[in-house]
């Protein structure tokens, strides 16, 4: 910024108001400012706040967006394109994994010129997982043909967030924009900034929507055709003119930022040159490092050493020009990256601005490359006099003596390998013999008879203590009950979610068999291969393994949503697996965002409850009848309140899974953090919501339903509100008869359509 935050209290053209926000806070407050028509979201940390910000917002009536939960970032990135074509304002946020989940779609925007908003709130890609920041996910974005700012600072999201929509509907760009921003750094760090009063003010500067100018879906009058295929020449010169708007929108970013200053007294110019009039060694880096590098060359301009540093405010278009007039006198430049392109000797931003100094003949800049601050690794005061002194030797001897290297890294110690603490157990240590599984010749059904339930807890546990699990948390307590019904060896994949989270945390895992962990969206397809390999393998008589291994998928928190398209395509090929879901109704593992099984009513962070809305709207996924129409062996619903049920689908499970196909559970599990219920009452919750029949118990097995445990012949139902006025999260439904009655006729209607399945075979 030209103006520093110490500044920001001087007087400014328009009125606005100085407060302490993250990063973001201001992407969300600039959103409801503009008052988008549509955002799909998706959460995923760390972008998840903005959605949440938002949906307060929207609570507190603070405007009109329409928050549309997608059912992964694919999906979100579909939704928003589709507002597009329709002539909508959009805006969305995503990270990481789920900014590559939605990759796909992104040229189809840029490509067709319909213009957006993305808040990249930037962090690690996968894998291994790491949920904080670095850049390996925005360098993804670089041909995807969207015009990319990027923010350092809080204020900078705000200011950037604004910029960008008037920069992506101007006439000469029509392209999508992404702002770029830190995760944790940036997203999460709470800074001082200055915001607009007014609302007006901000809507004024961006202009009325000129979407409705343009060709879009809803003008039945002037019918368009957008997609349609096109021919090699064609395609050449749709491109042509893409890559020309890119490249004007360089031009238009100028123009809107020299704007925006005299309404704000901020001015973003396309870089950030820190005293480099005259430098004659300096560091190029993106948005928060930059900032604390600045500190950095004060102390080096203080020993009268020539340093400067760049930063720049957009990215794509790539500022070669302005780069080669900065560097124009400069001995070295150390380029620092927060992402490496394997491979090729430095990171893309290094090879791009060495391809724009080769250009000027006269350019004698020795250029360096190093790749840092990986998976959010802090860059501190002391990294950046590192970067400047390479800089400085560089400059000195007039080359680089190593163009390309990590920075920060060390080497391993094998006196430090970490030893296991305990013996492995497998085979006969999970056999008990206890658990007797038994097939019906004439009916083809399966009985299972169970000792007394202490005579299985001598089984091992198949999760060691020391996990991370929240106080009373019912998803490892559930999970450990279905496993000991479980006999032998087990390979078991969680998708990312709390239970995977709080067990696998390098280099430490609770897990005492092999363990996999992979994305939310693809489990069920991992799985599937490892199995059918696990059996070619056998057949071939490459290994020799026993053939009760099972073969487990543990999914939750939401993972039903963005997962289920792999799930239901595992279990349409039937290969031989168990997938076992934890219905904690909600993204627990991002805090507590509402899914497709969070109830009606339901109070999540992205559900909430105020004077424009009461909480989730529509009634809750039911899986279970959705794995069911696949038409595999076996669907089961279960929950630790009822241990023996439990034990007993498991063991079922595991003989189909083992000879037959795919088997598939689900157990309701209380979260007590999100559902703001005390600690130790969860096993009472659920027993509530199964007496209830909001979560009835029953199985579906070779397609015939039977119900396990009815509580009306036991005359032990009880109403819903019983289980409703246990949880924080519901409280509110008791004094909303309209929403309370939805409720209890969506319980009924299911309730009695199970009934009747389980009284007559052939439904």
């Amino acid at each position: 910024m030209a103006i520093s935050e110490n500044e920001l209290t001087k007087a400014l053209p328009a009125e606005q108001v100085t407060y302490f926000e993250s990063g973001n806070e201001m992407a969300a407050t600039a959103a409801a400012q503009i008052n988008y028509h549509i955002m799909g979201y998706f959460p995923i940390t760390p972008s998840t706040e903005v959605a949440q910000y938002l949906d307060q917002m929207k609570a507190r009536g603070q405007h009109d967006i329409q928050l549309i939960a997608a059912d992964g970032e694919h999906g979100s990135a579909g939704i928003c394109y589709g507002a597009a074509l329709a002539g909508a304002r959009v805006v969305n946020a995503t990270s990481s994994q789920g900014f590559l989940y939605m990759l796909e779609q992104l040229p189809t925007q840029s490509g067709t010129r319909f213009p957006m908003v993305l808040n990249l709130v930037t962090r690690a890609v996968s894998g291994p997982l790491d949920i904080r920041g670095d850049h390996s996910d925005l360098y993804y974005a670089l041909n995807t043909g969207w015009v990319i700012l990027t923010a350092s600072t809080p204020q900078a999201v705000y200011d950037m967030n604004i910029i960008a929509l008037k920069v992506a509907e101007h006439s000469k760009v029509r392209l999508p924009v992404i702002v770029a921003y830190d995760g944790f750094f940036t997203s999460h760090q709470k800074r001082k900034v200055q915001y607009f009063k007014d609302n007006e003010t901000v809507r004024n500067f961006v202009g009325p929507n000129p979407n409705p100018g343009y060709p879009n879906v809803s003008d039945p009058a002037h019918p368009v055709t957008i997609g349609a295929h096109m021919g090699g020449d064609d395609l050449l010169n749709n491109h042509y003119q893409l890559s020309e708007a890119l490249y004007a929108a360089e031009e238009v970013y100028e123009e809107v930022v020299r704007e925006y200053a005299l309404l704000s007294g901020r001015e973003y110019k396309v870089l950030d040159l820190y005293r480099m009039e005259d430098a004659e060694v300096a560091v190029f880096l993106l948005n928060s490092a930059a900032e604390s590098a600045k500190d950095t060359v004060d102390a080096l301009r203080a020993k009268g050493i020539k340093a400067g540093l760049i930063r720049p405010n957009i990215i794509r278009p790539f500022p070669a020009e302005q780069l080669r007039e900065a560097l124009k006198h400069v001995k070295a430049l150390l380029v620092g990256e927060r992402a490496d392109s394997y491979g090729a000797e430095g990171g893309n931003l290094t090879h791009e601005i060495r391809s724009a100094l080769q250009v000027d003949p006269e350019n004698e800049t020795v250029v360096l490359s190093r790749v840092f601050g990986l998976g959010g690794k802090d860059f501190y005061a002391d990294d950046a006099q590192a970067f400047f002194q390479l800089a400085i030797e560089a400059a000195e001897l007039g080359y680089a003596a190593k163009p390309f290297d990590y920075h920060g890294y060390y080497p391993g110690e094998e006196k430090n390998t970490l030893q296991p603490v305990m013996e492995p157990p497998h085979g006969d240590a999970f056999k008990t013999g206890l658990i007797q599984v038994t097939q019906n010749e004439e009916t083809g059904l399966l009985k299972v008879k169970l000792p007394p339930l202490r005579q299985l807890t001598a089984k091992p546990h198949r999760l060691a203590p020391g996990h991370g699990a929240c106080p009373g948390c019912g998803a490892l307590s559930a999970l450990e009950l279905f496993f000991k019904g479980i006999e032998g060896d087990m390979v078991v994949l969680f998708q990312t979610g709390c239970a995977y989270v709080v067990t696998a945390s390098y280099p430490y895992s609770s897990h005492k068999q092999t363990f996999v962990h992979n994305l939310f969206q693809n489990g069920a397809a991992t799985v599937a291969g490892m199995v059918d390999a696990f059996y070619e393998l056998k057949r071939r008589g490459e290994i020799e393994v026993a053939d009760d291994l099972t073969f487990v998928m543990v999914s939750g928190d939401g993972g039903m949503d963005i997962g289920m398209g792999a799930t239901v395509g595992a279990a349409l090929r039937n290969h031989k697996m168990i997938i076992l879901e934890y219905d904690n109704e909600g993204y627990m593992n991002t805090g507590s965002q509402l899914s497709y099984s969070t109830p009606i009513g339901h109070m999540t962070s992205t559900s909430g409850v105020g004077k424009a809305q009461k909480g989730k709207k529509g009634h809750h996924k039911d899986t279970a009848q959705i794995l069911a129409a696949c038409n595999i062996p076996y669907v089961f619903t279960a929950a630790e309140s009822n241990p023996q049920d439990l034990l007993q689908k498991a063991a079922k499970a595991q003989w189909y899974a083992n000879n037959v196909g795919t088997a598939y559970g689900k157990i309701l599990c209380a979260c007590p953090l999100n559902w703001k219920s005390p600690d130790d009452n969860g096993t009472e919750l659920v027993k509530a919501a199964v007496d209830s029949c909001f979560f009835p118990l029953y199985e579906i097995e070779q397609g015939i339903t039977s119900l396990t445990y009815n509580p009306e012949l036991k005359n032990k139902r009880i109403p819903v509100t019983d289980w409703l006025k246990g949880m924080g999260k519901t409280k509110h439904l008791l004094g909303d008869a309209e929403l309370l009655q939805d409720f209890e006729a969506e319980i009924e209607r299911r309730w009695t359509r199970l009934k009747l399945r389980s009284e007559n075979a052939l439904l």
